[in-house]
């Protein structure tokens, strides 16, 4: 339906509650996008599971607002937050994740209750245990990078890792990127986001 044509059908209600309702139908007859979908699954993680229904009817009314949206585009899944659902969001299902080198890393939830981060691996020199969020304190699955962007692990348990894996991942790949940082002693080596090592002045 025409955003516009919305609009005045939604605009035109006498209801306020109807108005929303109808707003947020026609919002749910679409598929969920992406972003609607990782608030969603953020807030289940965090302790809070909605219907999307209930989020989106509260967005489209614009709870505590004072005022309706009467376009689909004007729908801000995240302004209907309630206090305690944005406070428990922000600690226990941050969307993004800080590392070592000084960046954040976009955590990515998925419909399993898992959450994920791709990091390129010398980002996270010296970071011996895997980071865990949420109440639970569930691990993060990592998605170990090459320089080249490419996983070249995958693990929930960065200190075996570091151990096990990485002396062979290091003997591989330090010839194909010899630019790049493969200190043998990962523990106590500088984190860099770097994709070329600068050289000492």
């Amino acid at each position: 339906m025409p955003g516009g044509r919305l609009a005045r059908r939604a605009g035109s209600a006498t209801n306020p509650a109807i108005a929303a309702r109808t707003l947020a139908d026609a919002y749910l007859a679409r598929p969920l996008p992406e972003d609607a979908q990782q608030l969603l699954r953020r807030l289940a993680f965090a302790g809070h599971p909605l219907e999307p229904a209930v989020l989106v009817e509260r967005a489209a009314g614009n709870v505590g607002g004072g005022t309706h949206a009467w376009t689909l585009d004007a729908i801000d899944l995240s302004a209907a937050l309630l206090p305690a659902e944005r406070r428990d969001l922000e600690k226990l299902a941050p969307e993004r994740l800080p590392v070592p080198s000084g960046r954040a890393a976009p955590l990515t939830y998925h419909e399993d209750g898992t959450v994920s981060a791709a990091v390129k691996l010398q980002e996270l020199f010296g970071l011996a245990d895997t980071p865990r969020l949420g109440r639970e304190g569930r691990p993060v699955l990592l998605h170990l990078l090459a320089p080249n962007g490419r996983p070249v692990q995958m693990t929930r348990d960065l200190r075996s890792f570091w151990t096990r894996t990485y002396p062979e991942v290091r003997k591989e790949l330090r010839g194909r990127y010899p630019k790049h940082p493969w200190p043998e002693d990962p523990w106590s080596a500088e984190p860099t986001a770097r994709t070329v090592r600068r050289k000492p002045v």
